[in-house]
């Protein structure tokens, strides 16, 4: 698979800075007993374990194609990004939570506030590079896009998986601050254990919404549709083709398609003339689209096209769409 050098840089130095920060949060939890810097040292941890999850499913999704895995193995890196949107949710969000209740039925003053204060700063500045890294390259891949679509129609999971648990560590850091403040200043050591709990319904939502995203990409999500107008505007332009009636496509990786052709040959071609243009197109295709890692070619009427598609339109409620 190519094309992650972006996103590992963005792993990489989102792992760097939650290892250290985590570390630093477990000891100011250790010597001041706040809930809500404990919560913050979970979820550093949980996002540092994430990153690595995130390099293990890129490297895995990276094999070649095999026997028992003829299309390749580019869905692993769906695969993992699912499970980071579960740990998040489970381990983070759900221990957040946990402390929150624990430390709201159970409250004890925060000691050694400045402690927290320093801790969360310096948190603070080394998490903002992270997502500053981590915003660059997703603004690089969106393009034009708006931020929500650009999430949404995104084929690699791995750099808005980090941008979105790097904003989520930010407001968690900003809610942290607030809870200790308040406990502090209003003598309510309660609201240090309701930061908390704000940590984990912040967490819990990131996770809900990675996992949705990361849900659609493991079943399978298609080409956009500027690529499959690519794809019929290379095929229709050899003369062998009459018409390219549509093409299926489907990403197994960031920048791995497999694409299904829908053609009606010219009339009068014999079988080895066929056989010689989806080879032709195989290799320009190839060239041009790297991304097409797998062709497959239909010879098809135009007609029988259509009625097969205005079938799976109905079926979906879909609009039309020459591109199927």
């Amino acid at each position: 698979m190519a094309g992650h050098g972006g996103s590992k840089r963005v792993i990489y130095a989102a792992l760097a800075g939650n290892l250290a920060i985590a570390l630093t949060k477990f000891a100011a939890a250790f010597f001041t007993g706040s809930s809500a810097m404990l919560s913050e040292g979970v979820h550093s941890l949980v996002d540092t374990g994430n990153g690595g999850l995130l390099l293990y499913g890129m490297h895995r999704a990276a094999r070649p194609a095999d026997r028992t895995h003829p299309l390749g193995h580019g869905r692993e890196l769906y695969f993992w990004s699912f499970i980071v949107a579960l740990l998040v949710f489970a381990l983070g969000a759900g221990v957040s939570f946990y402390e929150g209740v624990i430390h709201i039925m159970a409250p004890e003053p925060v000691v050694n506030a400045k402690v927290n204060y320093i801790v969360l700063g310096l948190s603070f500045l080394f998490e903002g590079s992270s997502w500053l890294v981590a915003l660059r390259e997703f603004r690089k891949q969106k393009g034009k896009e708006g931020w929500l679509q650009a999430v949404q129609s995104s084929k690699d999971p791995s750099v808005y998986t980090v941008l979105f648990e790097d904003s989520a560590a930010l407001l968690g850091l900003i809610v942290a601050f607030a809870g200790i403040l308040a406990a502090e200043q209003l003598e309510m050591p309660e609201l240090d254990g309701a930061a908390s709990i704000g940590i984990g319904l912040i967490l819990g939502a990131t996770a809900i919404f990675l996992a949705r995203e990361s849900k659609g990409l493991l079943i399978g999500e298609p080409a956009s549709p500027e690529v499959q107008r690519q794809v019929l505007a290379i095929v229709q332009q050899d003369p062998a083709v009459q018409k390219a009636n549509g093409v299926l496509t489907v990403h197994m990786g960031p920048q791995e398609i497999v694409a299904a052709l829908s053609i009606e040959f010219e009339d009068h071609l014999t079988a080895p003339e066929i056989e010689a243009c989806v080879e032709r197109l195989e290799a320009r295709l190839k060239k041009e689209m790297p991304e097409i890692t797998r062709l497959f070619v239909k010879p098809q009427t135009t007609g029988t096209w259509e009625r097969r598609r205005k079938i799976v339109e109905a079926a979906s409620g879909d609009e039309p769409d020459r591109a199927g």
